[in-house]
């Protein structure tokens, strides 16, 4: 498992979930990372993953990898944004 490190962009955005309601941390998200329901290719050589957090939405989280896991942003959407 590569190490995740998470900015302090996404240590705000983390913050900003609990506050609307969704019951996520950063060691819960680190071990997410690991094993994600999907990922995108991102902007710039950056990959999206995409977890659910409950039965109508998911959270999309933008990040970067080389020698660790570099979690740039994130945001909760709803989940029928996504399906194919």
């Amino acid at each position: 498992m590569k190490p995740v490190r998470f900015t302090q962009h996404a240590e705000e955005k983390l913050a900003l979930l609990r506050q609307w309601g969704f019951t996520i941390d950063r060691d819960t998200l680190a071990r997410e990372m690991e094993n994600p329901e999907e990922v995108s290719q991102g902007y710039m050589s950056r990959a999206i993953a995409q977890f659910y957090l409950d039965e109508h939405h998911v959270l999309r989280v933008v990040y970067e990898q080389n020698g660790e896991v570099v979690v740039i942003t994130m945001y909760p959407t709803r989940q029928d944004r996504y399906e194919d």
